[in-house]
């Protein structure tokens, strides 16, 4: 049975737009999230491990090893399963620093742009082998499937369809970050559909073939000489090198590091791919041997490797070929498209941009996603020619072997990333350089070029990969690997980029970094900073990209914030242009300031953060001393008396609970922050505190929001042997409300002082007003002109009311502000206002000012008529100096129940929130001290207390225009009977 060319070319095509269109429909969200991020899916995802190889050539290694084609499974289910100890911690690093691929992580951890350019080339060789593989398995099932193709035609073909794939699926995006879910979807669905088809040919082997499980026991037991392989044991050495490559491949192949850790968005999901991938491989193992056995039987028309099309094809079923077809096309595309994505990231990284920058690029990141699709071609390129020079001699197994065994030459530096800090860039890359000389030589040369390749080394090319002895030449290059890496790291000094560099990627290890201040100093500044290297639009989006991944406002100035943007702008760029590449932009451009002959403290911010992280993984000791570092740090976030402490450059690292209460600044704000660069008045409070020299001081005036503040300051050095780095720690205790009560108290001794002073004044002012009296009398009797009789009577009664402030003096004098109203008598409010005015109206001062008196002429109270007319001159007067020229003052009243309400509206200019409740008080002015005493509303206040009365001020009068002012008085009300109506007005 045969098929058509086109056929298939048109089956094939389908599956990969389904491929697409799956990926097309998860990024634009018509795929539920749940499902996009469910474990299961990540889990499918790492399916993409079982590639060609698996569907194919699992059959022929079964054919040769037995059970031993088991190692291709069992290790990298090694590897998930310690995937705590081995996984995790790489997988914590390429989440902190953005590492898209295994030379990122060479290169940040060994501060070497060389290592990471090594990782890439080694992993290009290695896994040109792997992708030639996937398209030789493509080709020659299409050729089983239709004898009369021409296999590098079609090769050349599928490696077009497959670029093209590329391109669509993964080379979209190049932000670094960013998760590709259309890609993790897709090939969960490949995974899934090679799982399938896998099982449907293992189905018919079983069932059809052999009729049942009991008919393929019976056969087994018969047909013993036919499955020898399945009889002897691989030995030990090739077992165990099977094991190892396989083993390593979780962590050093591509396509394995791209899905298990770029791919990979929630930490959680690795722990369930320990049960979850050996769970999927036992599935897809399964059919192995019934397969084998089945196309031994059926003496199917294809080599081993192939026994899956083979028995397919002998079922006469055009559609379990087609699914067996499908199945190996899913496994190679998938493969191609995840390993091609993943390597032309990191020759993009590590080759073209070391080499070529993206300089005066209006769109980087257009010009690196066209970039990485032109690589994507390349790879794909060098994988067919690799394919044209090994796909007549060389068998699919052997193409797995020779590609995870150049693999394994990059474990011992994957591992020293984790365990063996003191492995240096000198010593991981001379080892690496060995290790796959070796393997080159003993590998690689020969099965590309044969016996005569190299004369020099005459028996030792002497080898074909053929043999079962490259378990050897595993082996020995990796220990040459390995021991030239810990000779030359031992011999050799680590630099201090590469010591921090390990202390942060080791597992357990707590770095402390440097508290240093950057040259720049907010992030407005590192956007001008990384214009010059990446352009204007990409350093704006940078920036702001990781300012809202840090969830830090758009304009930050804190140093300790600044440092952590920087730390991340680093990690962001480093996945878009490589480790490499992100330290020496960041390096150049947002550099530190030069270190203070005290040099930098450690950056007690990060400590905390990483501390928190840790503390479910604390145990015993560590765990205790957590727990005393925990109630000591609460124990001064709870102190009742405001404190902070200081760094020895004057950065904010402790603001507890009472200072921010009494700051009203929460520590979000301040901590990490210079000192000076807090909110004011606080910043010039506690800087020149924190830089002068005494170190207490007392009752410090500081105004808040108009009102005045006293506080007591204290520091203290943190010093000793235990704390090298300095610092200072600030108390700060309000004084305010004690010394607003002593002020109160020197107040209250200021105002005896007056009463008794104006007692005194009142006496002596007493004997000349008499006087004048009795001469204004004389002038009465003596004289019959109107005038001068007016006036006498003016000065007679403007004498009165001299003696009737006297008498008040006197009162207050001798019992404060509560003394009784002399007089109680009928008051009419119209007259009282009018005498006012009249009185006023004579000062210069009144000249351009309006008195409207619109008070009823009824309108009467009880109580003293001089001592209201006081009242109605103070405010008055108050109204007439806060008024503009031209302006007119108001005065109201109406009968309210029993009471009189009376209110003087001015225009002024209105008294400020913060003044009314002082201005009540005796001696509060706002007038120049030539123009007032502060005693007339206080005075006023006292009159209306004497009468019962209550007083409200009101200002600003209208609210639109934020003008005038309103003085409302509340007084009782005079209950008149008729007797009393009919007297007339004096």
């Amino acid at each position: 049975m045969s098929f058509n060319l086109i056929q298939l070319f048109i089956i094939g095509l389908a599956y990969l737009l389904v491929l697409f269109g799956i990926a097309w429909a998860t990024d634009k969200g018509f795929v539920p999230k749940r499902i996009v991020r469910h474990p299961l899916t990540y889990i499918l995802s790492l399916g993409v491990y079982a590639s060609a190889w698996a569907f194919y050539g699992s059959v022929g290694l079964a054919y040769e090893y037995g059970y031993g084609f088991l190692a291709y499974y069992l290790g990298v289910c090694g590897a998930f399963l310690l995937a705590p100890v081995l996984m995790l911690p790489i997988l914590r690093i390429t989440r902190a620093y953005q590492l898209s691929s295994l030379a990122d992580l060479f290169a940040f951890r060994y501060r070497s742009q060389f290592a990471g350019t090594l990782v890439t080339l080694f992993t290009l060789m290695g896994t040109l082998a792997l992708l030639s593989l996937q398209i030789q398995a493509v080709t020659n099932s299409i050729q089983i499937l239709a004898p009369d193709a021409h296999p590098n035609l079609l090769g050349f073909v599928f490696c077009l369809v497959i670029i093209i794939f590329a391109f669509l699926f993964g080379a979209r995006s190049t932000v670094s970050g960013e998760n590709n879910d259309g890609l993790v979807m897709s090939i969960a669905f490949e995974s899934i559909v090679k799982l399938i088809a896998l099982m449907a040919v293992g189905y018919y082997a079983v069932s059809e073939v052999f009729g049942g499980f009991d008919q393929l026991n019976e056969w087994l037991q018969t047909q013993g000489p036919r499955v020898t392989a399945f009889d002897q044991t691989i030995a030990d050495a090739p077992w165990r090198a099977l094991l190892l490559i396989f083993f390593a491949s979780a962590l050093v192949m591509p396509h394995m590091f791209h899905m298990s850790f770029t791919e990979n968005q929630n930490p959680q999901n690795l722990f369930k791919a320990t049960w979850g991938l050996p769970l999927y491989l036992l599935l897809i193992s399964l059919p192995i041997p019934p397969i084998l056995w089945a196309g031994i039987n059926l003496n199917a028309p294809t080599v081993p490797e192939y026994y899956t099309l083979g028995v397919s094809l002998s079922s006469q079923s055009p559609t379990l070929s087609i699914i067996a077809f499908i199945g190996g096309l899913s496994a190679a595309s998938g493969m191609i498209i995840v390993t091609t994505l993943a390597l032309a990231g990191m020759v993009l990284n590590h080759f073209v941009l070391p080499i070529y920058p993206p300089k005066r690029v209006d769109n980087i990141y257009s010009w690196l996603k066209w970039v990485k699709r032109g690589l994507i071609a390349i790879i794909i390129f060098l994988s067919y020619l690799f394919y044209l020079s090994t796909s007549d001699t060389v068998s699919l197994s052997l193409l797995g072997i020779l590609a995870f065994s150049a693999m394994l030459q990059l474990l011992p530096g994957v591992l020293a990333v984790l365990y063996w800090p003191i492995g240096n860039r000198n010593g991981v890359i001379s080892g690496m350089i060995v290790g796959i000389t070796i393997w080159g030589f003993t590998m690689l040369s020969p099965l590309m070029f044969g016996y005569d390749a190299i004369d020099l080394f005459g028996g030792l090319i002497d080898y074909r990969l053929q043999r079962d002895d490259w378990h050897i030449y595993t082996f020995f290059a990796l220990t040459a690997n390995v021991s030239i890496f810990a000779l030359v790291s031992i011999l050799t000094q680590a630099s201090r980029a590469e010591e921090a560099a390990a202390q942060a990627c080791s597992v357990d290890t707590l770095s402390r970094p440097q508290r240093r201040e950057l040259v720049a100093s907010s992030s407005s500044e590192f956007k001008e900073c990384l214009s010059k290297p990446l352009g204007a639009h990409v350093a704006n989006r940078e920036v702001e990209r990781a300012l809202n991944e840090l969830n830090l406002p758009a304009v930050e100035y804190r140093p300790y914030a600044l440092r952590r943007l920087r730390d991340q702008i680093e990690a962001n760029l480093s996945g878009l242009m490589g480790p490499s590449i992100a330290q020496d932009i960041v390096k150049r451009n947002l550099s530190y300031k030069q270190m203070t002959p005290k040099g930098p403290g450690h950056d007690i911010h990060f400590v905390e953060r990483s501390l928190e992280d840790y503390q479910s993984r604390l145990t015993g000791l560590a765990a205790e001393l957590d727990s005393l570092r925990r109630y000591h740090r609460q124990t001064l976030q709870n102190l009742p008396i405001a404190a902070c402490s200081l760094g020895h450059d004057l950065e904010i690292l402790m603001w507890n609970q009472a200072m921010m209460s009494l700051t009203e600044v929460s520590p979000d704000q301040v901590i990490g922050s210079s000192l000076s660069a807090i909110p004011s008045p606080w910043a010039e409070l506690l800087n020149d505190f924190a830089q002068g020299d005494l170190a207490h001081q007392h009752k410090k005036r500081v105004d808040l929001q108009g009102h005045p503040h006293w506080f007591n300051l204290h520091k203290s050095l943190i010093a000793g042997p235990q704390n090298s780095e300095g610092g200072l720690v600030i108390l700060l205790e309000d004084q305010t409300e004690n010394q607003l009560l002593e002020e109160k108290l020197i107040h209250s001794s200021r105002l005896a002082s007056v009463g008794r002073f104006a007692a005194g004044v009142a006496h002596e002012i007493g004997n000349p007003v008499t006087g004048i009296a009795c001469l204004a009398q004389n002038m009465k009797l003596e004289t019959d002109d109107k005038e001068m009789l007016s006036t006498a009577q003016q000065i007679i009664d403007q004498t009165k009311r001299i003696s009737n402030i006297l008498q008040s003096l006197m009162n207050f004098s001798r019992s404060g502000n509560h003394s009784q109203t002399s007089a109680s008598e009928p008051a009419n409010i119209h007259r009282c206002i009018q005498e006012a005015t009249n009185l006023l109206s004579l000062s210069d001062l009144a000249s351009d000012i309006e008195y409207h008196n619109d008070c009823d002429t009824s309108l009467t109270v009880m109580g003293d008529e001089q001592r209201l007319v006081q009242v109605f001159i103070n405010l008055l007067s108050n109204a007439r100096d806060a008024s503009p020229a031209g302006s007119v003052i108001k005065i109201t009243g109406k009968i309210d129940g029993y009471s009189v309400i009376i209110d003087v509206t001015d225009q002024g200019s209105g008294i400020p929130q913060d003044q009314l409740n002082h201005i009540f008080e005796p001696f509060y002015t706002t007038k120049d001290p030539n123009k007032g005493t502060g005693l007339g509303l206080s005075l006023v206040y006292s009159i209306i207390e004497e009468h019962y009365g209550q007083i409200q001020v009101i200002s600003p009068a209208d609210e639109i225009t934020g003008k005038g002012t309103i003085v409302k008085l509340s007084l009782p009300a005079h209950q008149s009977t008729n007797d009393e109506t009919d007297k007339p007005a004096l």
